[in-house]
């Protein structure tokens, strides 16, 4: 019942109340991104699949340049997140405009996160369940390790997450996501700006 009605309820309500409190802070955000990025943006949208694999684009604030090399090759991630960018990822801000996913239904609060397209004909069959349900901004993955843990583990605790998932455990997940953010642990792969792709065995 929880995961069929109350969770898409609940998640409306929430996001709206937040989303009225603070879209000012959000604006001063994409401002202060918007000159840091030299002139890249401030918001980044990306094609991800959703519940039952279905398309959506999904929202970000915009954590990089769009520097290149002499060739026209985008400059490797390290080199083109800024300082500014850094602590917007860091402390999980470049998330916030992804609640207004949760607001068009794209998204839930609580959920795996959407990965790339790409991905979909890489998964296997278990780790395809992560689709059974809504992706969301944080997740049993993202509290357990983040990008610091290998793609076999998120995607066993993604598939953990569907067959659990309650009021409780989001609950749960909700809390442990205030704490990561205050720690700032798994943000990245060690060695690695953000994580490494996904190969159909890493």
């Amino acid at each position: 019942m929880y995961v069929h009605c109350f969770k898409r309820l609940i998640d409306f309500i929430l996001v709206f109340c937040v989303l009225a409190v603070i879209w000012l802070f959000l604006l001063l955000i994409a401002l202060w991104l918007h000159f840091a990025n030299k002139g890249a943006g401030a918001f980044f949208t990306q094609e991800r699949p959703g519940k039952n694999g279905r398309i959506f684009r999904v929202i970000k604030f915009k954590t990089m340049t769009d520097e290149r090399d002499a060739e026209g090759n985008l400059l490797p991630d390290a080199d083109r997140l800024t300082k500014v960018g850094h602590f917007v990822r860091s402390t999980s801000i470049d998330e916030l405009p992804q609640l207004i996913n949760v607001l068009k239904g794209d998204m839930a609060l609580i959920g795996p996160r959407p990965l790339l397209p790409k991905y979909l004909p890489l998964y296997s069959k278990e780790q395809a369940r992560r689709h059974d349900v809504r992706p969301g901004i944080t997740g049993w993955a993202q509290v357990n390790g983040r990008n610091a843990i290998s793609w076999t583990k998120k995607f066993e605790l993604d598939a953990w997450y569907v067959d659990h998932c309650s009021f409780g455990l989001d609950l749960k997940i909700v809390l442990m996501t205030i704490k990561k953010v205050f720690v700032r642990e798994g943000i990245s792969k060690e060695g690695q700006a953000t994580t490494l792709p996904f190969n159909g065995y890493n």
